[in-house]
């Protein structure tokens, strides 16, 4: 006798990471090329099937995790993909999630071995299936999250100068922004400590470096660039 769950169809469901990151003043995406069918040779994100013994969330992270060798990543769940036709291999439905990591800090053997490079988010290759679009919804979710949280530290080192800070937000929103006007919204903000350190890479004189203190933020939680 056919049970519920045995009358209905089974297909499958995978996840893709939206992994952001930020270098030289352009925010980036690590992509892949896919080395096998459907579509080999073309970009993609990177993704994978969610297994039996684990939730779509730690799916996502094992994804990651095999990719760039990061754990206890900033990633959050933004979108459900199911169009019948999305993907020509078979029925699949995706779980896209955007992570944010520090583009000095992964595994470059691993991501090497998996034929994966950063992009610059305004040059992006042609993407496979429906992978465009997610990227698009991150990147609105991304600019969402930006304007009332401090997630884009988490694209920054720990000691940064805030023409850093400033050249990242202007790379998520992608526009240029007053720099005065910048620098006294900051100033009003006492979790982004200044340093006692100076960055001189940029010049002799130096810029100060700044660093997030999460502590403070906790404990007065406004925010808005």
């Amino acid at each position: 006798m056919a049970t519920y769950y045995g009358i209905n169809p089974k297909f499958y469901v995978s996840v893709d990471c939206i992994i952001f990151g930020f270098d030289k003043g352009c925010l980036k995406l690590l992509l892949l090329k896919r080395n096998f069918e459907p579509q080999k040779g073309s970009w993609s994100l990177m993704g994978g099937f969610v297994q039996e013994d684990e939730s779509v969330d730690e799916a996502a992270q094992r994804v990651l995790k095999e990719l760039t060798g990061l754990e206890n990543v900033y990633m959050e769940q933004v979108g459900t993909y199911g169009d019948v036709h999305r993907d020509p291999g078979e029925r699949v439905i995706s779980v896209a999630y955007s992570a944010l990591i520090n583009i000095n800090e992964y595994d470059r053997e691993l991501v090497d071995c998996h034929n994966a490079s950063w992009n610059a988010l305004d040059s992006l290759p042609p993407l496979v299936f429906d992978h465009q679009q997610m990227v698009e919804q991150a990147l609105a979710w991304f600019r969402r999250k930006a304007s009332s949280e401090p997630v884009g530290f988490e694209l920054l080192p720990e000691l940064f100068t805030l023409t850093q800070l400033q050249n990242l937000y202007e790379a998520i929103y992608g526009k240029r922004m007053d720099k005065r006007n910048f620098r006294k919204q900051v100033a009003m903000m006492d979790f982004i400590e200044k340093t006692d350190l100076i960055d001189k890479t940029g010049s002799k004189r130096g810029a100060a470096l700044y660093r997030f203190n999460e502590k403070t933020y906790r404990m007065a939680p406004k925010f808005k660039l």
